[in-house]
């Protein structure tokens, strides 16, 4: 498969993927929604099913949908991202890329859904509550650790998934990302995945919004760094495991 077609298949389901978990999140804080004070469970659940909506629209590429689970297939030692898609630098950087494009065009088209309610709200933490993750208490170090040892669990599980094949499918994943939501997400409110925290940070400062404040640029290192490191620990220990 050419790299064109990976790009292209790896934008589209890291959109809707971040489509559908910005727009839950959106759902469920924004003033006046038909979800405004649904519970965490919701939230969980909404960023599960993306997952899942998500690696059906890219199953060509392999449905990565996120910077840490292409990178720890590389430290995994794998010598295809996807059937007939070698691992090289090109490959690489073309996962990469297409990840945070994808992600910036998802946050863009929720905000699109969301106009007016992103218009009536005027709380400025809401707002980009929506968009990207924070820390309930924010210590940068111990925030770290929580993206590590979140997204170790989700990419060594992963790869663990591709070696034990079911018929379940995307339904593996969505489950997990469930279970880590709702177990591991409370202090971070769980990125896990690079892409999902820079695209719709980039959106958030890029568009128009109203009373939307600071993008937190301070704290934006956190969900980037962790879950890269996480999914490389997790790539590395399934060698050995």
């Amino acid at each position: 498969m050419s790299l064109t077609s990976v790009f292209f298949s790896e934008v589209f389901g890291t959109a809707l993927l971040v489509l559908f978990g910005v727009g839950v999140v959106a759902n469920v804080t924004l003033a006046r929604t038909k979800g405004r004070g649904a519970d965490w469970l919701l939230v969980s659940f909404g960023w599960g099913l993306a997952v899942f909506v998500g690696v059906f629209a890219a199953w060509r590429s392999g449905g990565h949908l996120n910077p840490a689970v292409t990178l720890g297939l590389l430290a995994s030692g794998a010598s295809e991202y996807a059937p007939d898609v070698p691992v090289t630098f090109g490959s690489t950087v073309t996962y990469l890329v297409a990840e945070v494009v994808g992600a910036v065009i998802g946050a863009v088209l929720a905000w699109l859904v969301y106009r007016k309610h992103y218009d009536a709200e005027e709380d400025g933490a809401v707002v980009l509550g929506t968009f990207s993750t924070g820390p309930e208490i924010r210590s940068y170090g111990w925030n770290l650790v929580t993206e590590v040892i979140a997204t170790f669990t989700l990419v060594y599980v992963v790869i663990q998934f591709g070696n034990t094949p079911t018929e379940v499918g995307p339904l593996n994943v969505a489950l997990l990302v469930v279970a880590i939501g709702a177990s591991l997400g409370g202090p971070t409110g769980y990125a896990i995945n690079p892409a999902r925290d820079l695209g719709p940070r980039i959106a958030h400062a890029l568009l128009p919004i109203r009373h939307k404040g600071s993008s937190d640029w301070g704290y934006a290192w956190v969900p980037v760094a962790g879950p890269v490191i996480g999914g490389v620990l997790a790539g590395l220990v399934s060698q050995v495991f």
